[in-house]
């Protein structure tokens, strides 16, 4: 009991202030999660899915009395532990369908680099991009009032807007849609003042470094891809100057 008190309450010193040690562990494993998505490894979902309870037992902390009542973590974001719920389910199915395309990869392509990965990165579509830009911005407008009433942190558009494209951005992960990055990147613009102005230092600096890679992965990804129909169409590779 002690540790386990401990570790909810545990702090880390920074420049006069705090970060709560659970919200630093939670992004380091959202991180690792990143980088395996980006190389398109498996592990990336169980190592994101341990992130995403650690940071649930975060942002919701302050509704469920495991936070302070003032200071780092004392602040509610519904949007944001809602969001790692949405994690939970939608990881376990993005789970399933890169183990079954790693087994059908390795059955069919053999060690390639442009092929080594769970998933064969693809563009999503005309008619998916639509879909995900109208559920984008449908889902915030109906979110919006939902996490007002459950008191969320304002302006609660932006904690709507988060919990949305997190929502598509995971899901577009799991059909290996190349799109899927730029959608984070549309998550972290809003996000991170979002999470500065609410006192969540250590998951807006980490918001911030995502934004960056993010779009690494979506030059990574394309490149992945247009390899991939090279091959396929039997052209060599190109050669890189």
């Amino acid at each position: 009991m002690d540790f386990m008190q401990w570790l909810l309450s545990a702090q880390i010193p920074v420049a006069g202030s705090a970060l709560l040690l659970r919200e630093v562990v939670g992004n380091a494993f959202g991180l690792a999660s990143a980088l395996g998505g980006m190389a398109r490894r498996v592990w990336a979902w169980p190592v994101g899915i341990a992130g995403n309870l650690i940071l649930l037992t975060v942002f919701a902390g302050a509704a469920v009395g495991l936070a302070p009542e003032s200071g780092v973590g004392s602040v509610a974001l519904f949007g944001q532990a809602g969001r790692q719920v949405m994690f939970l389910a939608v990881s376990a199915y993005g789970w399933v369908q890169w183990h079954r395309g790693r087994s059908a990869s390795q059955g069919a392509a053999g060690d390639h680099p442009a092929s080594s990965g769970a998933i064969a990165p693809r563009w999503a579509g005309r008619r998916s991009r639509f879909g995900l830009a109208l559920a984008m911005v449908a889902g915030t407008a109906a979110l919006t009032p939902l996490f007002s009433a459950l008191g969320s942190y304002p302006p609660v558009w932006a904690d709507a807007w988060t919990f949305m494209g997190s929502l598509l951005a995971t899901y577009g992960m799991a059909r290996g849609w190349t799109e899927f990055w730029l959608i984070w990147v549309a998550v972290d613009l809003v996000g991170v003042p979002l999470l500065f102005s609410a006192g969540y230092v250590a998951s807006a600096v980490m918001y911030a470094f995502y934004g960056a890679f993010t779009l690494i992965g979506f030059f990574v990804w394309a490149r992945t891809h247009r390899q991939t129909a090279r091959r396929a169409a039997g052209e060599p590779a190109a050669v890189a100057a």
